[in-house]
């Protein structure tokens, strides 16, 4: 009896202390929230990606360097509901590609012919940082495709960058979008390519579908940047989720759509997605999305966030669901 009173005292004790917990601290619960504190000893993961693959569900995302690694990398987590995650790898720079001295990060994967495709940016190397292609036949470990770097812009209307890749099977082709500058390197914008059915995904398959930006910041919520694109096709529509703002200006989620994947049309002046109130975890933003319909047909939106302007990252989702032509968080 006099343990049982012991441990209600401690616990009570321990409940009048919650005043002091952090607001970044996410509150224990069904909700997403993961964390990866492998590399700074503080929650730090970026940039999701999710894929069905065999009878999990496998997410690629940024990790930082660290103490007990140098250059920006890609974790590697399983899951079997999409909500609990435990990392499983680590996707690390090829020490004899100078490209890739530097890092690597904003993963995208999809899985073609039986084997996990990934998609990924060098990192740190401003105009010349370029998109990067390698395959897995178990979706963690990788060859890198000799002809990387695979992909990057050309023309005028761009300073030759290509970052957060998102590569998608559209009709009868692939395509591939990402982020690019100006060529004063002051506004972050979208352009997109394209690869035929067979390809290998090698540098020579990817031709631009337009000679310009296919879509570029001009909300004011949106400030100089979209960037992160994310893609769904729904019956003769494809949706584009993006992220508008630079990192924690706030960082927000909105919305376009499209019937031609080059021509876009915004859904509405205000993001899906907002960062969250002050005091709660996404308060500084919620950034960098990605649309992920799950086995039962279910759409998820995945997404980072933090509220202390990135010292800390995690990632969480939401239910999303279509209704009357608009995007609705559950």
């Amino acid at each position: 009896m006099l343990i049982v009173r012991l441990l209600l005292g401690l616990s009570m004790l321990i409940g009048s202390l919650s005043w002091w917990r952090l607001p970044d601290t996410p509150v224990p619960g069904r909700q997403m929230m993961y964390r990866d504190t492998s590399r700074l000893g503080r929650p730090f993961a970026k940039d999701p990606h999710v894929i069905a693959f065999g009878n999990r569900y496998l997410m690629y995302y940024s990790i930082p360097a660290g103490p007990s690694a140098t250059g920006w990398g890609i974790g590697i987590a399983e899951s079997k509901n999409l909500i609990d995650w435990q990392k499983v790898g680590e996707v690390t720079p090829d020490a004899s590609a100078p490209y890739e001295k530097n890092g690597l990060c904003a993963p995208c994967a999809l899985v073609k012919d039986g084997c996990v495709h990934l998609f990924y940016q060098t990192y740190g190397n401003r105009e010349k940082d370029a998109i990067c292609h390698a395959v897995s036949a178990d979706g963690i470990t990788f060859t890198r495709d000799e002809t990387n770097p695979i992909f990057r812009p050309t023309g005028a209307w761009t300073c030759g960058r290509a970052i957060d890749a998102e590569v998608i099977q559209y009709k009868n082709q692939y395509l591939l979008y990402f982020a690019t500058r100006n060529p004063a390197y002051t506004v972050q914008m979208q352009g997109v390519a394209a690869a035929p059915l067979n390809t290998t995904f090698a540098r020579n398959d990817w031709k631009l579908l337009a000679d310009s930006s296919i879509l570029r910041p001009v909300l004011p919520w949106e400030k100089k940047c979209v960037e992160g694109a994310s893609c769904l096709p729904v019956g003769k529509s494809l949706y584009m989720f993006y992220a508008g703002g630079y990192n924690n200006e706030p960082q927000q989620i909105g919305v376009a759509v499209s019937t031609d994947a080059v021509r876009w049309q915004r859904l509405g002046d205000e993001p899906l997605l907002k960062n969250g109130e002050p005091g709660s975890w996404n308060a500084s933003e919620s950034g960098h999305p990605h649309v992920f319909k799950d086995r039962k047909g279910d759409v998820h939106l995945f997404f980072q966030g933090n509220s202390d302007n990135g010292k800390t990252w995690y990632i969480s989702q939401r239910a999303i669901h279509l209704a009357n032509g608009r995007w609705v968080v559950d």
